[in-house]
C-alpha cells in the first residue's frame, strides 16, 4: 500500500503538523518494516553480560548511544529474540526507543513515590521500577481487567517488587490520592495514530476525527486527575502515541488554562546523545488559534526506522 492510503482527514492533518522539510520522511515511514527495538532490564541482569551471551548466539546488534541498555535488531530476528532464555527470564524486554525515552525523561529516582496513571502493558512501569533500582514506591493503575492481568505478570515477569497495582479508573485517583506523588508518567489512552501501518490496513480502521474528539475529552479528564495526584514541586511527564494537538498540546492547554498559577511547562531533558533529528518543538497554534507559548518546550517524535511517533510534554506543579 502507498501513503495515499492513509486516512485522507489523517493526511491532511498531518501535513499542518510536520514542516514540509521533514513530512517525507515521516509518511514513508508509515510504510517501512521497523527494527525491533528492546532493552535489557537491569533489575534482573548485567548489560554486558546479556549483550554478549545475545550476539554469540548470532544475532546482529545496534548499540544505542543514549541508553545503554538498549539495542537494536532487524525486524527478521524478532522471533528468535523471543525464543531465547534471556526473554523468557525476563531479563530482556522488547520496547520501541520511544517508549523507552518517557521513563528515562521523567527520570524517577530510587525511594521516591511514583505512578503510571495508564500502566498497562507495562513496558514504561518496568523501565520505571529499574531506574528507581526496585527501591521506592511505585503505583501502577489501569483499568480494563484482561490488561490489568497483563501488567501485573509482566511487572512480575521482570522482577518488580516496588510496584503496587490497582485496577480502577485513572480518572478517580486524583481524588483519591490527593498530593501523594514525586513524578507520574501519563500515557494516555489515544487514538494511537503512530501505528499506522500501511502494510496493515486494520491499524488504521479504528481511527476517524470523531475518535480522536472523544479520546481528547478522556485524556484531559485523565491530566485533570493526575495534576490532582501530584506533590506541589513533582513533576509529569504527559505523552501519547498520537500525532494530533487535539490529543497533546490541545489537551495540556486546558490544564494550563484552568490552573495557570500552578502549572510550569519544563523543557524535557534529553539524554546528550539523543538524535536531535528526530525531534519537533511542540506547537504554540493550531487551526488559527494561538496555544500557549511554553508548549514550545513539548517535543514530538518524529517516526523513522527506529522510532514511533511520540509526544511528551513535562508539567511541574508550583509550589
Amino acid at each position: 500500500m502507498s501513503i495515499h492510503s492513509l486516512p485522507t482527514a489523517f493526511a491532511e492533518k498531518i501535513a499542518e503538523i510536520i514542516p514540509s522539510d521533514r513530512l517525507g520522511n515521516v509518511l514513508e515511514s508509515f510504510t517501512l518494516e521497523k527494527n525491533i527495538a528492546f532493552r535489557i532490564n537491569t533489575i534482573k541482569a548485567d548489560v554486558q553480560a546479556v549483550k554478549t551471551s545475545l550476539l554469540n548466539k548470532g544475532f546482529d546488534i545496534t548499540e544505542v548511544d543514549w541508553y545503554k541498555a538498549a539495542l537494536i535488531i532487524p525486524a527478521h530476528q524478532k522471533r528468535a529474540l523471543t525464543e531465547t532464555n534471556e526473554f523468557h527470564a525476563g531479563e530482556i524486554y522488547i520496547q520501541n526507543l520511544s517508549s523507552q525515552l518517557a521513563p528515562i525523561a521523567l527520570a524517577p529516582e530510587a525511594e521516591e513515590t511514583v505512578l503510571d496513571l495508564a500502566a498497562a502493558p507495562g513496558g514504561k512501569t518496568t523501565l520505571i521500577a529499574a531506574l528507581m533500582n526496585n527501591t521506592g514506591r511505585l503505583s501502577a493503575v489501569e483499568p480494563v481487567r484482561d490488561r490489568f492481568f497483563r501488567l501485573k505478570a509482566n511487572l512480575d515477569q521482570q522482577g518488580v517488587t516496588i510496584a503496587k497495582t490497582y485496577m480502577t479508573d485513572g480518572r478517580s485517583v486524583g481524588k483519591k490520592c490527593p498530593e501523594m506523588f514525586d513524578r507520574i508518567l501519563l500515557d494516555a489512552p489515544c487514538s494511537s495514530e503512530a501505528r499506522f501501518d500501511l502494510n496493515e490496513a486494520d491499524s488504521m480502521s479504528h481511527w476517524s476525527p470523531a475518535k480522536v474528539k472523544e479520546t481528547s475529552h478522556k485524556q484531559r479528564r485523565l491530566l485533570l486527575s493526575a495534576f490532582y495526584a501530584l506533590k506541589k514541586d513533582g513533576i509529569l511527564l504527559y505523552c501519547t502515541c498520537a500525532f494530533s494537538p487535539e490529543e497533546n498540546e490541545v489537551s495540556v492547554a486546558h490544564l494550563i488554562k484552568d490552573f495557570a498559577e500552578e502549572v510550569e511547562v519544563l523543557p524535557i531533558q534529553l539524554p546528550e546523545s539523543f538524535p536531535k533529528e528526530v525531534i519537533q518543538n511542540g506547537l504554540t497554534s493550531w487551526k488559527g488559534k494561538a496555544l500557549p507559548a511554553a508548549l514550545q518546550h513539548a517535543i514530538r517524535i518524529l517516526p523513522n526506522e527506529q522510532f514511533d511517533g511520540f509526544f511528551m510534554c513535562m508539567l511541574k506543579k508550583k509550589a
